[in-house]
This record gives structure tokens, sequence and C-alpha cells, in this order.
């Protein structure tokens, strides 16, 4: 193979800095008090971001001054360290909002969570790349699922259920490299099915599922094979339909189950657990096509969306720069995605491109689901928008598992 740099890719660099920086803007508009303050007081979040994202600059410096080769190398150690740092925290962890997910340094705090998508990401890429790993196999699969499911296991019972909602994610580089579309339609089936039911409930459901089964059943014109699977689906959906009450009432806590039920319709608690949910829906709705300004949005000054810097920073943006300012995140996010697709797919070595469509995931997801948690169409999870939430372990997070990417396009030649 040919020698060579490719150079950085300046197009994604630059919507991340973009992204960085609106996101900062809008960190300092929602944790502003009355008056003005200094843009780098440590003790507001604002300032504190600000050095957040000095300090994720010098990372980015690091991150691409060492050589691609190393990522892939050393993907295995990286990993377990990450899965020892996740395990750490069940004796040094610091519980914060109900979740031990922190290491506490003073005034800051660490959570490994964040670095330990990155280091999921170098992990499976390095056993996908390897020459005797073929997907197709189960025994295979079986591994790779291990690999993605240790992190989301420990996260799990801190309880962290929305970090551990971002492992699903790494679904799309498995489909890449040729996983079965079966286990997507059955995660997907699943999840709606599992939706429909609390809706619904179980026997209109069940008496749904009997006639669309009955239907293909007999308009199929193979015979007992493909008749047999219809049928073992068929009774694996009628169960699941009747087990869901027990799920939802017995494995997940109260909190989740009240968010559930905000969205889905079946409560209205504008004042309780579905307070955030609906200050941020009247913040957004507010901005009109062009907002009120920056620092000008009443809901934002009068401090009405709780946290409003962390998870729920894009109702900053609906109400301060109005649908235009709110489309105009989304599109950025959606060109930085595309673009990161296109990369992923120009890569000549196996393992930048499991870790490129890793990158992808990770950040669709968490786009996804935040800004569909900040208007209500989700349940209310702990998960940041990239780049623009505030909070320093998920920016340096985010931006060491996209620049390995960025290092990793730019050395593409060289493998």
């Amino acid at each position: 193979m040919s020698k060579g740099n490719a150079g950085f890719d300046w197009l994604s660099i630059g919507i991340y800095l973009i992204l960085v920086f609106f996101g900062w803007a809008n960190i300092y508009s929602a944790s502003l008090g009355s008056g003005t303050g200094s843009y780098f007081d440590l003790s507001q979040p604002y300032g504190k971001q600000a050095l957040f994202i000095g300090l994720s600059l010098f990372l980015i410096i690091i991150v691409l001054s060492v050589d691609s080769k190393f990522y892939q190398r050393f993907s295995s150690i990286i990993y377990l360290i990450s899965l020892l740092s996740l395990a750490g925290l069940f004796v040094f962890g610091k519980t914060i909002s109900g979740a031990t997910s922190w290491y506490s340094f003073g005034s800051f705090g660490i959570q490994p969570s964040e670095f330990a998508k990155f280091a999921t990401a170098l992990a499976l890429a390095k056993y996908l790349s390897d020459i005797q790993t073929n997907i197709r196999k189960l025994s295979h699969q079986v591994r790779a699922f291990i690999i993605i499911a240790l992190p989301a296991l420990i996260i799990i019972p801190q309880p962290d259920p929305g970090s551990a909602l971002v492992y699903a994610a790494f679904f799309f580089p498995l489909y890449r490299e040729g996983l079965s579309g079966f286990y997507l339609v059955t995660g997907f089936s699943t999840i709606a099915l599992f939706i429909l039911t609390l809706v619904l409930g179980p026997i209109y459901v069940a008496l749904g599922v009997l006639l669309i089964a009955s239907f293909i059943f007999f308009k199929k014109r193979s015979k007992r094979p493909g008749r047999a699977l219809i049928s073992i689906f068929a009774l694996c959906a009628i169960g699941l339909s009747f087990s869901v009450s027990y799920i939802f009432e017995n494995v997940f806590e109260q909190r989740h189950r009240d968010r559930f039920n905000i969205v889905l319709g079946k409560e209205v608690d504008s004042k309780g657990i579905g307070y955030n949910t609906n200050q941020s829906e009247i913040a957004i709705g507010s901005g009109g096509w062009f907002g009120k300004g920056w620092t000008e949005g009443t809901q934002t000054k009068g401090h009405f969306v709780p946290e409003q810097h962390t998870d729920y920073i894009f109702s900053t943006v609906g109400e301060e720069w109005g649908f235009l300012g709110s489309a105009t995140v989304i599109l950025l996010f959606v060109f930085l995605l595309i673009r990161l697709l296109i990369l992923a797919e120009r890569q000549r070595s196996q393992f930048n491109r499991v870790y490129g469509y890793s990158v992808i995931g990770i950040l669709f997801i968490h786009f996804l689901v935040n800004i569909g948690m900040v208007i209500g169409v989700f349940p209310t999870v702990g998960i940041p928008l990239p780049f623009f939430s505030y909070g320093g372990s998920g920016l340096w997070g985010f931006t060491i598992l996209l620049f390995i990417f960025i290092k990793l396009d730019s050395e593409r030649l060289s493998f």
C-alpha cells in the first residue's frame, strides 16, 4: 500500500468548532444571573465551560500528534482501562443526582462513561478488523456483543440508563460490516411492540399480531420452514405483549414510568416529573421564527427550565435564536454526520471504517434522543447534546471520539 498523509478534514473540524463555541454562548446565557459576568468566572458554569473548551483544544493537539496506528495497537488496553474506571465507581465514585457516575476532584468531577464510548469503539473496531473475525458467524457475533455489553452492564446499576442506552449505537458498524438485518428488525419491532402495548394494552396488541401473522401465514407459498418461523415470531410477540406490564412495573423505576406515561399522554404532570419538558416546550415555542435575542430569553433568564445549561441546552437555542437558530444547529449536526459517513466510506482500513461508523452511531443517538427529549417526543433521560451541553467529561469524551477518527482519516493512505 502507498504511504502518505491525506491531511486533516477541515470541514469536520470547522463544524466541530462552530458547535462548541455556539454551545458555549448558549451555556453563558442559560447560566447567567442578573447583570453580566466575566466570561472566565470559574464559579459559574460558563466560566468552567470556557476552561473545558481550552483543555479540549489541548486534547485535540495530543490526539492529532499521536501516530494513528497507536489507536489500533493499544485499543484493547484502552478498553480494559475504561472498564476498570467504570467498575471503580462502585468503590470510589461520588453520587450526583442519584447516580454514582463521577470521580470527584474538588469542585471538578470526571465521568468515565463519557470516555468509555471511544474506548469501546476502538475495541470493537480492533475485533471486527481482525482477519479471523467473520461477523456472520454466531460465535463472533456473541464476542462483538460482549465487547459492547460489558461497559453498558457496568453503567446501568450506577444507575445511568441514559449512558447505557447509547451503546445501541454500535449496531450501526455491526450492520455495515455484515451483521444480519434480523437483529435490527427484531430490536425495532420489540421497541414498537413495547410502546404499543403501553398505549393500547396487551389484548389489542395480541389481536393485531394474530391478524398480521395469519395474513402472512396464508399468503406465504413456501411450506413448513417459513410458516413455522412466522408462528414462532407471533407467539414471541404475544408473549412479550403480556409481559410488558410486569417489566414496566417491576424493572423500570418510578421516575422512568412517570416519564413514559407523560410522553405517551397517559399522565399530565406539568409541575412534577414533567416540569422540565413542559418548561422546555414553552421556551422553544416562545422563540418564534427569529428568537428573542442572545441573553434576552425570559424563560432562560428566569431559570424556569432546571439544568437548562446541561441536557436542556437546546431549549435556550429555541427561545433566544428561534426556529432559524434551531434549524441551523440541527443542520450542522446533520452535515457533520453526513460528512463523517463520507469519510468512513472512503477508508482503506476496516479498522478505520468500523471506528468511523461507531462515531457516527454515537453522535446520532445522542443528537436524536437529546433533541427528542427537549421537545417532548422522547422520555427524559440523561443524554447531553454533543459538543453543546455543559460538562467537561462530555466535551472531552466527544472531542477525543471525533478527533481520533479525524486522525485515522488523515493517515488513511498509509494503511
